[in-house]
């Protein structure tokens, strides 16, 4: 046997190159269709949806002095102001012998939520014009990382909720179980209202400045300062058009523990919510494929 028969039959048979590629494979194909939402990229990109809500939440509070605190003093400082100026001097009535604070912080957490998710959701497409620009990935992840990251916002104040509660004697009770679907809730149409106004936001850019201002009225009209139960049967069904209205009436009953839903406001706050969801889904995905080139 010659040196190089000696040398090839010690030598490894080189590894077909298919079989050291990974299995793991990003397969990126034209849209098919209008319902086409590829709703399963964004199940194989948690770990990116992980990461931006994690990074959300590190940068909000990284180079804040108070940091955590605000999820506190925001909700708290609103509600002295509307237990003064409508509980006090307005005298707005409240159900049973609820104080008007606990009245008002019950809304205000639900509904600070919502608004901080639509304006971080909202504006995401923008803020994050770099990385839409640079990187493949589901857009869908950025307003959806602006609805998640606000939770940890309402639960640090729903726990002063319970402790003001005690406070003053109110016992929660087995109704608390509804919290968290209606957190769901309120999530969803959060989203919903953040997946038309982002892709909006991307070709307008007014929309950043008036999204404040939109949202500062949305909450007047909706049952933050005042109950549902005061709107005159005759309005009603038009005030419960504003999705919101169920859901923070649900979550004063949840906490509260005292009468009965309105199937008014839930009804129509459900169907508009799952309607608003869907529709925003469709147009999100028909607007995306032109973001990176308008942003």
């Amino acid at each position: 046997m010659t040196p190089a028969d000696a040398s090839a039959a010690t030598t490894p048979p080189a590894t077909p190159l298919r079989a050291r590629t990974s299995e793991r494979r990003t397969l990126i194909r034209p849209d098919r269709g209008l319902f086409d939402l590829e709703l399963d990229q964004i199940w194989r990109s948690r770990g990116l949806l992980a990461t931006l809500v994690k990074r959300d939440i590190m940068v909000l509070y990284r180079q804040a002095a108070l940091g955590a605190a605000w999820a506190v003093i925001q909700p708290i400082f609103a509600v002295i102001i509307f237990t003064i100026v409508f509980g006090i001097i307005a005298k707005i009535p409240t159900p049973g012998d609820v104080p008007y604070a606990i009245f008002a912080f019950a809304a205000v957490l639900p509904w600070n939520y919502f608004a901080e998710s639509v304006r971080r959701g909202g504006t995401g497409l923008v803020t994050e014009e770099e990385l839409v620009r640079k990187v493949y990935f589901p857009r869908l992840l950025i307003p959806l990382a602006g609805t998640i990251g606000p939770i940890l916002d309402f639960l640090i104040g729903f726990v002063v909720l319970l402790i003001l509660m005690a406070f003053f004697g109110i016992a929660p009770t087995w109704r608390l179980i509804a919290i968290p679907p209606l957190l769901v809730l309120a999530g969803m149409c959060a989203l919903s209202i953040s997946m038309w106004i982002g892709p909006i936001n991307v070709r307008y850019r007014d929309v950043k400045h008036t999204l404040p201002f939109i949202l500062q009225i949305w909450m007047y009209a909706s049952p933050v300062v005042y109950s549902f139960s005061i709107v005159p049967d005759n309005l009603k069904w038009i005030v419960a058009l504003n999705p919101m209205v169920g859901v923070i009436e649900a979550f004063r009953w949840a906490v509260f523990g005292e009468g009965v839903l309105d199937p008014i406001a839930i009804g129509v706050s459900g169907v508009l919510i799952v309607v608003l969801f869907f529709g925003g889904l469709v147009f999100f995905k028909r607007m995306e494929r032109s973001f990176a080139d308008l942003i």
